[in-house]
This record gives structure tokens, sequence and C-alpha cells, in this order.
């Protein structure tokens, strides 16, 4: 493997990171005995830089990058390396529906998960899920009992609720000291089949804890595809609004229940371009989310997706994630303009056309966050 330069970091750095999120909060006892509550408006942007032919591209500096958020140009900070911190990791683990066919690929992974954590300070948890998730094994230092317990995993039922897994995984993440970075290794199929967690909540929890996925996926079956994309009206090419035009509290998503406002904003979002600026990224990805679930959750949070068939390919898809993440670059700003709600981020290289990028593309403001 290519020497790692300086600016690169190990998986636990990149993986990120609840100590620097746009809307971090942490209780700090002050000496009369009253709490006070610490915000940090740092973002922090994951990058992978190759070139189209696969190779690492090396020696960027903070000025090679441009970021935007919501349309405005940002000042971007190159981090060193952090690679001493502690990782807190989440493996979630589909259990049923087409997973039930893949439960045999996951056996004798011990040296390529500790070779994925680095040698930092560690918790690693497992979340299975079928029709619900389920906590297989609480947070723990040795990275050898996750393993046993992912190659033996039980058969569950019919569903896939992959939205469901991934919000209650980071719900695990949130009991974890505020010191350890955040993580989500996701293996499951492509398409959520039975989730409750509306799908722009399921963004907005990913986002707003800095969590970064990556995604292993194996294909669901046509069947549930077709009955997916049946649920939603989709086609293949255009996807309609409520039978009775945009606005309609009838046939409008479920994730609009009880909030009609925020209807009206992603409607008239499609009409007036300078708030769809704001909006565009929410949009396409609730609808990316309904086409390729697992791909849409790791494009979002910076991570990437590997699509496998069997243990072989599972193996050599995260040896890949392993050479991967040692050469990421590490990126942080802070919003001129911390507004409430979903920021979309452009990140680019700049004068170079010739290159990849993988980065975060949006990150989440909580109202209560912002004074």
């Amino acid at each position: 493997m290519l020497p790692v330069p300086r600016i690169a970091v190990r998986l636990s750095a990149v993986l990120f990171l609840a100590t620097a999120s746009a809307q971090t909060q942490q209780d700090v006892a002050a000496p009369t005995g009253t709490t006070l509550t610490v915000r940090s408006n740092l973002v922090l942007v994951p990058a992978l830089v190759k070139t189209k032919q696969g190779g690492v591209v090396f020696s960027l500096t903070a000025d090679d990058f441009s970021l935007t958020d919501n349309g405005q140009r940002q000042h971007l900070t190159l981090d060193p390396d952090a690679d001493s911190e502690p990782l807190a990791l989440a493996i979630c683990v589909e259990t049923g529906g087409a997973g039930r066919n893949h439960t045999e690929d996951y056996d004798h992974l011990d040296a390529i998960l500790t070779s994925l954590i680095g040698g930092v300070e560690h918790r690693v948890a497992v979340v299975g899920f079928d029709s619900s998730p389920h906590l297989l094994l609480p947070f723990t230092p040795e990275a050898s009992e996750a393993s046993l317990r992912i190659s033996s995993l039980r058969k569950g039922d019919s569903g896939a609720a992959i939205l469901d897994g991934v919000a209650f995984a980071v719900a695990q993440l949130r009991t974890q000291p505020a010191s350890y970075r955040r993580a989500i290794l996701l293996i499951s199929e492509t398409i959520d089949q039975g989730s409750t967690t509306a799908l722009g909540e399921a963004l907005r929890l990913i986002s707003d804890t800095n969590t970064t996925l990556y995604s292993f996926a194996y294909s669901s079956t046509k069947e549930s595809i077709g009955h997916e994309a049946s649920k939603f009206g989709y086609n293949g090419a255009s996807e309609p609004g409520p039978a009775h035009g945009c606005f309609s509290r009838d046939g409008a998503d479920a994730e609009y229940e009880g909030h009609y406002s925020k209807q009206v904003l992603d409607c008239l979002s499609q009409l007036a371009p300078p708030l769809r600026l704001i909006t565009m990224t929410y949009l396409t990805a609730r609808n990316a989310l309904k086409t390729n679930t697992a791909a849409t959750l790791a494009q979002l949070t910076g991570g990437e997706f590997f699509h496998f068939n069997n243990a072989k390919e599972l193996r050599n898809d995260l040896i890949s994630v392993t050479h991967d993440v040692l050469n990421y670059y590490v990126l942080s700003f802070r919003p001129s303009l911390p507004t409430p709600g979903l920021h979309a981020m452009h990140l680019e290289v700049r004068d170079r056309p010739q290159v990849t990028l993988k980065s975060r593309t949006q990150y989440w403001i909580d109202d209560d966050a912002v004074h």
C-alpha cells in the first residue's frame, strides 16, 4: 500500500464524529453547581479524492478545496491527524427479508474489523433488524465479540426496515461519551421495506449526529422492489405528487403528517428557485432513498457504498474501505449563516476536473442550536 501522508487519518478519525457537529451540545458543570450548555458550530466534512483511474490524490491543502453552504462560500480548515481519538462503532446487520440468504457471509471477520477500527480506544455494538431493530450486542471494547455475534445471526422475518435499523443504531451511539466519534457499518439489502421512521427524520438523525455510514448491500428481490416502488407511485422516470396537487393533504407523504408547513415549503421550493436552493438536497435524497436506501445513506454522510453477492466480495469490499479511509482529508468550517434546518453543502476540488470526490452533501441544525 502507498505510504500514508501526514494528513491521512484512520477509520476512527473519518467515521464521523460527535465532538464537532454543527449542532453538538455538551453539558458542563459550573463552579456554582449549575449546568451550562456549550454548543459548537463546527461542521466536519470528510473528503476522499481519487483520480478517475482509482488512485488516491495526496498532498492537497485547504486552499485546493472550495465549499458552499446553502450557496454561501465558506472558509475551510484542513484538520490535523486525529487518529488517537476514541471511536464508537455500531454494526447494523439485516437479518430479515433478503438478508436471510446472507447470514452465512459474515463468518470470520475478526481481523478485518480490527483493521477497520485501528489501534485506538473503541467500543463496538451490533444491531440486527428485520421488521424491527434489536440490540444484539451492547457496546463493548472487544471487537472479537462483535465478530462472533454477527457470525451467529439467526434468520429473521420477511421485513427489511433499514431506516428503523439505522435510527436505532444512532440512538445507541448517542448513549456513548461525547468524546467518542460515531460510525455505522450497514450490511443490508438495497431497498427499505417496512420502516416506520419517516425518510426526512432518518436524514436528520444521521446528519445532526455527524455519523458517517458505510454501506455494504446485496440486491433486494424483484418482488420487494416492485412493491416498494408501487407504494410511492414510482415509475422509474418521475414521481407524481399527491393526487390533487403538491399542496394537497390528500395523498401526501406520510412524513408530512402533522407538519403541513414542511409540505408547503417543499412544494414552494419546487416552484421558487431561491427556496429550492435550501431544500433541493433534501428532496433529492428523499426520492433516492426510495430506490436505493443503502446507497443514498452512504452518499449523504460522505461514506461509501459497496454492492456484494457473497462472503468473498464482502470481505474484499471491507478491505477496500480500510485502504480508502486512511487517505481521507478532514475539512471543517464554521457556518457563516447557521440558520436552523437542512443545509445543502457542495464541495469541489479547485482546477482539477480529472479527479473524483466523495464528501458529505448536507447537515442539519436544530432550532434550539442557534442563539
